[in-house]
């Protein structure tokens, strides 16, 4: 008699931290307070996040997604994406008269302060980042006479900088950070007196995503991330899962886009998103996957977030100002 073998049990692993960052949650309220505020059409430069639910559905809604300031009809209203834009497309702004509303993430801002401090010091600056992404123009535009991109660790061999005792290195926010860390050694053997920022470019969230991933990595045979093409943190989601352990990692940006193929000989899922992707997303995937036997979910957790951001200065205001009148005209009990 040939003993039978259990089917090995299907469960899912699911990170935490995963989803919505404060900086993306800080975006998408402000374009929807904004709609509210002074109705449609709002322009936005660029994708608001990149994420392709969320402009869709914020479409819906009555926002305009433009690739141009020059799209943008005089005297409207245009906010500017989390990824944050150059000083040049303000002037743009500014000469067309358009009313602006910078939702541009905090921690993108930084970066940007960071290069003009060292740009005002005379530093060369040594931007670690993916050419083309939205985040490298507008940081690479606070300071273009002093900034060179740094396209990762195979493109060190290509920088020249002026006078090696003042150069220092700065980041895109949603890197992988191993990836980030073996440029920055590459760049170190190259210049030993390089100098880092006061303190951590890539984000918080992109840190502990990736730091879940590298927990579950290694138990999950198949690593599900969903998020859109186009967003750098989610990328690196599937090659910090790879690199992790995981036998199989693919980017979804629904469940409809998850093959069946992909789970044959699979017993463990480990399921996680980018910081643009709301959580109506993963609890798509998770009914989907339950369907297919895998019900049991456990979390996998890296970390506790907390941080918040308050709404773009220009929001605050206006929306001071209309609960002002609010309180005005209210009946008095």
């Amino acid at each position: 008699m040939v003993p039978m073998t259990a089917t090995p049990a299907r469960r899912v692993l699911l990170a935490a931290p995963r989803g919505y960052c404060a900086g993306v949650d800080r975006a998408v309220i402000a374009v929807e307070k904004a709609l509210e505020q002074y109705g449609s059409p709002i322009y936005v430069r660029h994708e608001i996040v990149h994420n392709k639910y969320v402009v869709r559905t914020l479409e819906k809604k009555g926002a305009i997604f433009v690739d141009e300031t020059a799209e943008v009809p005089e005297g409207s209203i245009v906010m500017f994406s989390a990824h944050g834009v150059a000083p040049t497309v303000h002037q743009e702004a500014a000469e067309r008269k358009l009313a602006t509303i910078d939702a541009t993430c905090p921690l993108v801002t930084k970066v940007h302060k960071e290069a003009v401090r060292f740009a005002d010091e005379d530093f060369d600056i040594l931007l670690i980042g993916h050419e083309g992404h939205e985040e490298v123009i507008g940081t690479s535009g606070e300071a273009p006479d002093h900034i060179t991109l740094v396209d990762g660790p195979a493109d060190v061999a290509n920088v020249k900088v002026r006078d090696e005792s003042k150069v220092v290195w700065l980041s895109q926010t949603t890197l992988s950070v191993d990836e980030t860390m073996e440029t920055v050694d590459a760049l170190k053997t190259k210049f030993p007196q390089l100098i880092s920022p006061p303190s951590d470019d890539i984000c918080y969230a992109t840190q502990n995503r990736q730091i879940a991933v590298k927990q579950m990595g290694a138990d999950a045979d198949l690593v599900i991330v969903v998020g859109s093409k186009n967003s750098s943190n989610s990328v690196r989601l599937v090659e910090v899962a790879l690199g992790a352990g995981a036998r199989d990692a693919h980017l979804v940006d629904a469940a409809e886009e998850i093959e069946e193929a992909w789970l044959e000989g699979v017993s463990t899922v480990g399921l996680t998103s980018g910081a643009s992707v709301p959580e109506v997303l993963v609890d798509g995937v998770l009914a989907w996957l339950s369907e297919r036997g895998f019900e049991d979910v456990e979390i996998v957790k890296a970390a506790e977030e907390s941080i918040t951001f308050s709404l773009p200065k220009e929001l605050r205001r206006d929306l001071r100002a209309e609960a002002a009148a609010l309180s005005r005209t209210a009946p008095r009990k």
